[in-house]
């Protein structure tokens, strides 16, 4: 059992009565590229920035402020982890993707074994169930501060059959639609949601939404209905709410929604590009369904809105240019995420910052945005004062990233300091440096030229695994653990 995280660090945040508490909406993005949308993070406009559309996400930009560097973990049940839990993947520890109790996703390899990772998910405090990491959670901290907490759609916290698994049991009062699984069996309602259709089993059968089945609906407007129907219940009870809603959406199936297929009928596109941005086009719609329901509801100088994907996008969908790479990728494509935050006290309208920015501090950042006087201590800096100053200096601040596991891509680790960014490949022990200022597609490594950065940079990337206790692969040959990058450099 790896050890229970419940360490408060006492702030001098203010206490706020209810009436004053703002409402909080963090709409989370399964997939979505930072490229994946109309909104350019880029410096400049690109040819998928002209192919979708996603009017909803411009008319936030408009009015909030766009962080540019921001990052999630490469895949997605880390991510949510760190979301939940305001811990680096490295020290949760849950750094591949989970679902069925006591079964890795992993898949052999002849010269390495993978760690002993907690593939059972996160579980609440005093669970006791092996291979998991207990914590208390945001929206547990949030509820115990005042807040109806609302999880809708994809939950992904905790495999099959363990507690973590329904979000009711991580500190949500309302739990839409979310269970273990991190894909839907489908995004039709004439299919039930399941994945029958193409040969799946039960464990992607989305759960709650029986009323919707055998009606021609989507999954992303079904979810945001019950949404809607959330938010109204606690406007009407004057309950503050925090509203997670986290769409299955853009991730696989890549079914369409049909409403929106017929706007893409370019015969240059492929069938599954086509479908793809009928699909970011739905997700899109759900965000302005839910702007326009907080503006019915004359809540919307007193809510604040977030929005961010959970990891980059997988290499089925056009390529991010000008990313390197994809989905579960050390490279760009694999973490950089679009972010959007709206605060209508604190952020400027058309507002951009280049300030990097990882997904633990949104721990931080909410609970400072909702008033709680004791937050516990995480390794997430709030984004609080980068909304009130975009060009907050963080420059030496370290950005991790932990992946050693052996699941479709190479098991890697990485940081970022400043503009430069080191990535670490476990089973060749090759090292490779980035500057991302000047070369933002990461095409010219600059270890041989730059030894003595590199040299810098491993040695911090490796103090800070080892604070974290980070795990790492064993080479079955000497039975060993991977070393970690300042102990390979000097071999």
């Amino acid at each position: 059992m790896l050890k229970k995280i419940f360490l408060l660090l006492t702030l001098s945040t203010p206490i706020l009565t209810a009436a004053e508490k703002p409402n909080i909406l963090f709409f989370f993005v399964d997939d979505m590229g930072w490229q994946d949308t109309s909104v350019p993070f880029h410096t400049e406009v690109t040819q998928l920035n002209k192919d979708y559309r996603t009017p909803n996400m411009e008319k936030l930009a408009e009015n909030g402020l766009m962080f540019t560097n921001a990052y999630a973990c490469s895949i997605c049940s880390p991510s949510r982890i760190s979301l939940m839990t305001g811990q680096n993947a490295a020290r949760h520890k849950v750094t591949c993707w989970t679902l069925r109790k006591n079964v890795s996703p992993e898949r052999g390899n002849k010269n390495f074994s993978p760690p002993e990772w907690p593939f059972n998910g996160l579980q609440p405090i005093g669970a006791n169930v092996e291979r998991t990491t207990e914590a208390t959670t945001l929206p547990e901290i949030l509820r115990k501060n005042g807040y109806r907490t609302i999880h809708a759609g994809k939950a992904h916290f905790g495999a099959k059959d363990t507690p973590g698994a329904d979000p009711s049991n991580l500190g949500f009062d309302v739990n839409i639609a979310g269970s273990y699984m991190g894909g839907p069996g489908s995004y039709h309602g004439d299919k039930n949601f399941s994945a029958k259709w193409r040969g799946g089993g039960t464990v992607w059968d989305i759960p709650g939404l029986e009323k919707y089945h055998g009606q021609k609906i989507n999954l992303t407007e079904a979810i945001t209905r019950e949404a809607i129907s959330a938010i109204e219940k606690s406007v009407a009870e004057k309950k503050p709410f925090y509203l997670y809603m986290s769409h299955y959406a853009v991730h696989a199936p890549f079914e369409p929604d049909r409403r929106f297929l017929p706007n893409y009928n370019n015969e240059k596109w492929n069938n599954h590009k086509k479908k793809y941005a009928s699909m970011i086009e739905s997700m899109d719609k759900s965000l302005g369904d839910l702007l326009t329901t907080i503006d019915r509801l004359g809540i919307a100088k007193n809510t604040i809105v977030i929005f961010m994907s959970d990891n980059g996008s997988p290499r089925e969908n056009p390529r991010n240019l000008p990313l390197r790479a994809h989905k579960i990728s050390g490279y760009e494509g694999g973490t950089r995420v679009p972010l959007i935050i709206h605060h209508n006290s604190l952020t400027k309208p058309k507002t951009r910052t280049n300030t990097p920015v990882i997904i633990e501090d949104i721990f931080p950042t909410i609970l400072e945005m909702a008033g709680v006087k004791e937050i516990p201590k995480s390794d997430g800096l709030s984004m609080n004062p980068i909304l009130d100053n975009t060009e907050l200096d963080r420059s030496k601040r370290p950005l991790i990233w932990h992946y050693p596991n052996l699941y479709d891509m190479p098991p890697h680790s990485a940081i970022r300091v400043g503009d430069l960014k080191l990535i670490y490949w476990h089973t060749n022990q090759k090292i490779e440096l980035f500057d991302l200022k000047n070369d933002i597609g990461e095409k010219q490594d600059l270890a041989a030229k730059r030894p003595e950065v590199v040299s810098r940079l491993a040695k911090q990337l490796s103090d800070d695994l080892r604070s974290k206790k980070a795990l790492m692969l064993t080479n079955k040959k000497t039975k060993q653990p991977v070393p970690m990058p300042d102990k390979a450099l000097s071999r």
